[in-house]
């Protein structure tokens, strides 16, 4: 933030050099031009230099009251010299004529003070007033120039009464009690920001805190406040374009909030961890103390119109050509006039997302292709698909894969929707419990339980759908957001997979039981099978009817009653959180357990055509000469028989005992699914259908 007010100041004009290098253009000529008024004295008292004490008491007041009048406006005089170190602006003194008379001496060592603090305001006014000190700087220098006009013309009047010969140093003193406190007031504000190089808000909370500290004395508070109001409007006039405009116009980096110009929009869509909407815009440290309080809501509202102006929506915050930001003191007119602002920005970006841009209709449309909430057009999909998701990752064609996604969203009912076209498809390199680990979304996986990814995967594995969305409603759906959404897709249409194959191989069970065949391994075979869907058909049913649904609807009752475009991000980022985690997606251990089962499943339903041609003979005739059937021997048929009978038993025996394998396996991890299940529920309550469903399974088996 420091090196963003830094750049600033040093893209603002520079000072001339003229104006440093020649004192006598500034208000220090009286100081050093010492040498030239010391000749000009020496020669109207004809060159004697007699000390102040060699003059009666009435004439050394006359004097005394000539110089100190000068002084009050940090010109020396005969008998009162000023001594300033160089390059230490606030060290300096005043001193008098030693042989002064003690009365006056202690008269003017009273009144000094004031000349100091004239000489501290009017250095700050000149040195302030560079461009590189900011507007607020330029706005406090302006206000105290204004007050040294006052002063000065005060100064004036005393020594107009001092010719009329009506001013006593007693007067004198009089009438600078006054000036006093407001000036030291002042001049100790003026050293604190010099000394810290204060700009913009720094300033600010400094006269707000002094002020506070002045709060006896009503006369300086007063005359704080009205610095506070003057040094402020420079700064609510860019909060004015801020709030009313969405634009920060801030030459010297003195806002509150700070632009990040790096972060493009186009960010939201192509950026996994997008930053731009928390970030593009942030509040920086020094937020004056008068605006501490409704900070965010005056990010916020810029925001919203900055979104807005984006979209080529020009809109204008009723009310702002009147309603001139301003502070004074008790006045809070402008916090009302920041709500108000916040209130219609909210209202109108909303309402843009919702109407123009159709947020509902589009997050309708992706949870009908991305949480499979049409099946139609995947059915039709994964039957046209087949052959190209079998394959390796290195032979897929992304291109076909595509065309064949078209050709099943135009023929299915998934053509009347508007925004069908803006499914594309693409093919993850890695699996999915891969992708998760590399995301770190997974952050509790112990070292130890690192997943192996697999050494062939196939586009079964890795299929993916994809969702183009445009800016604005990318700052709600944004590339985060949509991972997320296809974390939730790839595990959905794996697991649809895996029923289709358990389908298919339920099917050949079927198909067999029309012949009527012997043994136990078709039987225990069958009853694995059911087994299997039943858990799958379970894991899907919880998934979508459990998880996916009721979430959706809770989501879609919030977004209605939704007030402003972050809520509507925060309960859209909340839905898909939810479900990640409800569909075990966040919790590793789980997720490690059904995929195994998932494979488990593949692999059984893969062997299933082995396993039944194994343990079914169909018995294959060849037509023979009804002579040769006659001159076959009785004893040489018995023969054929006992062998294809000795051969069926050893068939039957191996395909029981690689049913009883998978039976085994499928049954222990079920068994450990369950209790991980069962532990979990505890903690995790939507987990408890979960697993009544897999225990039931587990029973049944």
């Amino acid at each position: 933030m420091a090196d963003s007010a830094a750049a600033a100041a040093a893209a603002a004009p520079s000072t001339p050099r003229w104006n440093v290098e020649r004192p006598f253009l500034t208000g220090r000529f009286h100081q050093e031009a010492k040498g030239a008024s010391r000749l000009a004295l020496d020669s109207l008292s004809g060159g004697s230099d007699r000390a102040i004490g060699c003059y009666e008491a009435a004439v050394q007041e006359l004097i005394v009251l000539d110089d100190l009048l000068s002084a009050l406006v940090g010109v020396e005089g005969r008998y009162v010299s000023i001594t300033r170190v160089r390059g230490k602006e606030d060290a300096i003194s005043f001193h008098v004529d030693a042989s002064m008379d003690l009365a006056l001496q202690e008269m003017a060592k009273r009144i000094f003070p004031l000349c100091q603090s004239f000489l501290f305001i009017s250095h700050f006014v000149e040195s302030r007033s560079q461009f590189k000190n900011g507007l607020v700087n330029h706005a406090f220098a302006a206000a105290l120039r204004e007050l040294l006009l006052g002063y000065e013309a005060k100064v004036a009047q005393l020594e107009h009464q001092f010719r009329l010969g009506r001013l006593s140093i007693q007067g004198l003193w009089f009438y600078c009690q006054p000036m006093m406190g407001s000036m030291q007031a002042l001049s100790v504000v003026i050293q604190k920001v010099s000394s810290n190089n204060f700009v913009g808000s720094a300033v600010l909370n400094l006269l707000q805190s002094q002020a506070k500290v002045m709060a006896g004395d009503n006369v300086v508070r007063s005359l704080l406040e009205k610095m506070i109001q003057q040094a402020s409007n420079a700064y609510l006039s860019i909060l004015e374009r801020w709030v009313y405009e969405g634009v920060i116009d801030d030459p010297y980096g003195e806002f509150f909030i700070v632009e990040n110009k790096s972060l493009k929009k186009e960010s939201l869509t192509q950026d996994d961890d997008a930053k731009f909407w928390s970030e593009r815009y942030s509040l920086k440290d020094g937020i004056p103390s008068f605006l501490a309080n409704i900070a965010e809501t005056i990010l916020t509202t810029g925001k919203y119109l900055n979104v807005m102006r984006e979209c080529g929506h020009h809109v204008q915050v009723p009310g702002s050509d009147n309603a001139k930001l301003m502070s004074s003191g008790s006045n809070h007119h402008y916090l009302e006039c920041i709500r108000a602002s916040y209130d219609f920005a909210s209202g109108e970006l909303l309402n843009l997302v919702r109407e123009k841009y159709d947020l509902m209709g589009k997050l309708r449309s992706m949870k009908h292709y991305l949480l499979l909430d049409q099946g139609d057009f995947l059915v039709h999909f994964m039957d046209i698909a087949r052959d190209e998701l079998s394959k390796k990752l290195d032979e897929i064609s992304v291109e076909k894969l595509q065309s064949l996604l078209d050709l099943a969203l135009r023929t299915t009912a998934a053509a009347a929707d508007p925004c069908h076209e803006d499914l594309t498809c693409c093919v993850e390199r890695s699996s999915l419990l891969k992708r998760l680990e590399d995301m770190e979304l997974n952050r509790t996986i112990p070292d130890d339980s690192e997943f192996e990814e697999p050494l062939s995967i196939t586009g079964l594995e890795t299929f993916c759908l994809s969702y183009k969305v445009r800016w604005p409603l990318s700052i709600v759906i944004s590339r985060k957001a949509l991972m997320k959404y296809q974390l939730i897709f790839r595990f959905l249409f794996h697991c649809k997979h895996v029923e289709r194959q358990l389908c298919g191989a339920w099917q050949v069970h079927q198909g067999v039981r029309a012949l009527k065949p012997g043994g136990t391994a078709i039987t225990r075979s069958s009853l694995l099978c059911r087994s299997m869907l039943k858990f799958i058909n379970s894991l899907l049913h919880y998934l979508t009817f459990e998880v996916l649904e009721p979430n959706w609807h809770v989501m879609h009752n919030r977004l209605q009653a939704a007030k402003s475009i972050d809520e509507v991000i925060q309960h859209h980022d909340y839905f898909l959180e939810k479900c990640l985690r409800e569909c075990l997606l966040l919790l590793p251990g789980l997720l490690k357990k059904v995929e195994k089962l998932k494979l488990l499943c593949v692999q059984y339903a893969a062997a299933t055509q082995w396993l039944i041609s194994s343990s079914v003979d169909i018995p294959q005739f060849h037509e023979k000469p009804d002579n040769s059937r006659r001159s076959e021997d009785p004893k040489s048929r018995k023969s054929v028989t006992q062998s294809q009978a000795s051969r069926s038993m050893t068939k039957n025996a191996t395909v029981t005992n690689s049913v009883l394998k998978f039976e085994k396996e499928f049954n222990a991890e079920i068994q450990s699914l369950g209790t991980i299940l069962s532990s979990h529920s505890q903690a995790e309550p939507y987990l408890t259908h979960l697993a009544q469903w897999i225990l039931g399974v587990g029973k049944n088996q």
